[in-house]
């Protein structure tokens, strides 16, 4: 095989805990991509890391690194494999650098499930689009409040903005996979690829939503899911109802029927709990002053989130948070 011959070098880096089912994902299109192309040249693809100790997965199974860092350069993506949960592990200052010249150098970053944080902690998706898990929205906020809300998007699964690419996890990887495989193969060989995978290649590519909160049914209807994402996002700034029903492309009637038939509730109704549980949160998880959780989470002021708080959960925010401090110790 000429060096001319590869269409694609890909770099990936698992990170501690990392998913397996999403590393699988990517490298079985690429293993596929290899056996099956006939009309451009195959992806070379490899895992590298500062060291060659096996990775372990979340799972339990550990993967060998192929080579070390090396050049980044080589690469036309590094592709960097995070966990279901939050936060990624640091990245060491040999790992930091290596990025940042990759990055310097015009390379793509992709980050999978948790390596959101990775990147944003090295400070490579500044000024960027990106995706986070909606059950971590909160976490990553609280981690870096720099981040302005608008640049992060918790409704769909994954987020492509100009050289750094986001995604959630789950299966949105294979369709990331593929939408960067589409920019160098030719598009019969990926579809062809994905159906020996099982994967309904004629579904709407990129229209796909994250799973939605507790609560709202999984076959509810995607604008009902991306109404409640957006809201869990935004639960102390949450948009006037005019300008969620743009967002979505709804009517203002639509949306409130929707709410009313499939939670039996209101829109309106629905953010006031979704700023209570992000109030008890904050509460549980920082020692923030009350005053300051009623200010993030869209109340008028401390008293206006103390009585909705009493209705909510029989007691008033102080006397929660003690009572679930004790529960802890």
């Amino acid at each position: 095989m000429n060096e001319s011959d590869i269409s694609v070098r890909i770099g990936f880096v698992l990170l501690p805990q990392f998913a397996m089912g999403a590393f699988a994902a990517f490298a079985d299109l690429l293993g596929l991509l290899d056996a099956q192309t006939d009309t451009a040249g195959p992806c070379a693809w490899e895992v590298v890391a500062d060291t060659l100790i096996p990775v372990r997965s979340a799972s339990g199974i550990q993967v060998v690194p192929t080579d070390l860092l090396g050049d980044p350069l080589r690469f036309d993506y590094v592709v960097l494999v995070g966990g279901p949960l939050a936060p990624a592990v640091e990245a060491g200052p040999v790992l930091a650098a290596w990025l940042r010249q990759a990055a310097g150098g015009g390379r793509h970053l992709v980050g999978l499930g948790n390596a959101v944080y990775l990147l944003a902690r090295t400070g490579l998706l500044t000024g960027h689009r990106l995706c986070v898990g909606g059950g971590q929205y909160r976490d990553f906020v609280d981690r870096f409040p720099a981040v302005a809300p608008e640049r992060i998007v918790t409704d769909r699964p994954a987020v492509f903005d100009r050289r750094r690419i986001t995604c959630a996890g789950g299966a949105a990887v294979i369709d990331v996979a593929a939408r960067i495989l589409r920019r160098h193969l030719p598009e019969a060989d990926i579809r062809r690829a994905l159906r020996c995978l099982q994967f309904d290649v004629d579904g709407a590519q990129g229209g796909q939503i994250q799973p939605p909160p507790s609560g709202v049914p999984a076959d509810s209807p995607p604008a009902l899911r991306r109404a409640t994402l957006v809201i869990e996002q935004y639960a102390g700034q949450i948009p006037g109802l005019d300008g969620l029903a743009d967002r979505l492309g709804l009517s203002l009637r639509q949306l409130q029927r929707l709410f009313r038939q499939h939670l039996g509730t209101t829109p309106q109704a629905y953010a006031r709990g979704v700023r209570l549980r992000q109030a008890a949160w904050m509460l549980r998880h920082t020692d923030k002053a009350i005053a300051a959780i009623a200010s993030d989470c869209g109340f008028a002021d401390a008293a206006h989130m103390g009585r909705a708080f009493r209705a909510g959960y029989g007691m008033a925010p102080g006397a929660w948070r003690r009572t679930h401090a004790e529960n802890t110790v």
